[in-house]
């Protein structure tokens, strides 16, 4: 909170989660909302009457009720009791005890058994034959903490042998979320799931941890103080593609990264690979502003700007000055072969809700997006 920081952590204690979540649903207020990213993903996604979205996680009763006719659960899915995330939102300027937000944000707890130990999985490649998808989206790989790490390293192996199943021509983007173990975030990186997926969503957040986890460029930055350096950012996202995406000599098949945070957003491509890249991270941006104030259309009187107007691209290599134009808000760079699209995000002044907004910024970014076939 002190940070204004989008967290999110498992909690152990079933007893006492049981008991907080029980007071949270019979306080006047609480509202149930579609949670985990996979479905609030799938959501946003089908809200396009041409799409037919096909969810795998456990869905309970409740869950089921929220979802959009659009979004097809298979009977597999469907289990006798939700599972619940608890969601504590604050406004910018809300104090607890000594801390004051910098800027409205929530944190996110939950005791979720069910997804931690990926149980849908298997259940949601065995379904892919029938269904077709011309998308594959992942998520919930940060749940994985709240298992024992032996579990947790026999049931990664296992995911990635499921992900590996899955037909090549069919792209996969995996969106992140917040994590505090390095061991997983490092398999997920190094060994495991990166290769195997096409495109990654992350925030500020991520990216920090994801560096710190691999002693990758600014890896010694202990957090980030206000609106993230673009050119420490730009570094960060220029090594992943650069170490861990497809290269001349590298079979990953990783070529995509959609950058999201509060002030701006940057979608970065290997080059050859995506096309359609300035309405995709426009598209982001602008979806960021229009849900968290609750409205269809930006409205210009509820939205700030927070990006730097003017920054540079690199702090480890000959950097170039950039200058946001307003007429043409999409900046461009490139770098051996590495693509950057920034643009800036229109912040809501008194959003309604915070939670679900990178969910789909990486959804309205994914529609707009082309794939190149090879």
């Amino acid at each position: 909170m002190q940070k204004g920081a989008a967290a999110e952590r498992f909690f152990s204690d079933a007893e006492t989660f049981d008991h907080i979540a029980q007071a949270a649903s019979e306080y006047p207020g609480a509202q149930l909302y579609v949670g985990g990213n996979a479905a609030l993903i799938g959501q946003k996604l089908a809200t396009n009457p041409n799409l037919k979205i096909l969810l795998c996680g456990p869905v309970g009763p409740k869950l089921h009720e929220l979802l959009d006719d659009n979004v097809i659960v298979p009977p597999e899915s469907m289990q006798e009791t939700d599972e619940f995330h608890l969601i504590l939102e604050y406004q910018a300027g809300e104090e607890w005890g000594q801390l004051r937000a910098p800027n409205a944000n929530r944190f996110i707890f939950s005791h979720d058994l069910s997804n931690g130990a990926m149980n849908m999985l298997e259940v949601f490649v065995s379904s892919l034959d029938e269904f077709q998808p011309d998308l594959v989206v992942l998520s919930g790989l940060h749940m994985m903490e709240g298992q024992s790490r032996e579990v947790r390293e026999k049931r990664l192996l296992e995911a990635v042998t499921s992900i590996s199943d899955i037909p090549t021509d069919i792209p996969i983007h995996l969106e992140l979320a917040s994590m505090t173990d390095q061991d997983l975030m490092s398999k997920i990186m190094n060994q495991q799931v990166f290769p195997l997926v096409n495109s990654v969503g992350l925030n500020e957040q991520e990216l920090l941890f994801l560096t710190q986890s691999a002693s990758g460029p600014h890896a010694s930055l202990g957090s980030w103080n206000g609106v993230p350096d673009v050119g420490i950012v730009s570094d960060i996202l220029f090594w992943i593609l650069k170490k861990h995406g497809r290269t001349m000599d590298k079979a990953s098949d990783l070529t995509r990264i959609h950058f999201h945070t509060l002030a701006y957003h940057i979608l970065v491509t290997v080059d050859g690979y995506w096309g359609n890249q300035i309405a995709a991270v426009a598209a982001g941006a602008r979806v960021a502003g229009t849900q968290a104030c609750a409205t269809e259309t930006i409205d210009s009187d509820r939205v700030f700007l927070k990006a730097p107007l003017e920054f540079v691209t690199s702090h480890t290599e000959v950097p170039s000055k950039i200058s946001l134009n307003p007429g043409d808000p999409v900046a461009q760079w490139h770098r051996e072969g590495i693509s950057f699209h920034f643009t800036p995000v229109l912040v809501c002044k008194d959003p309604i809700r915070t939670v679900g907004l990178g969910d789909a910024i990486s959804a309205e970014g994914l529609l707009y997006s082309e794939l190149y076939s090879q």
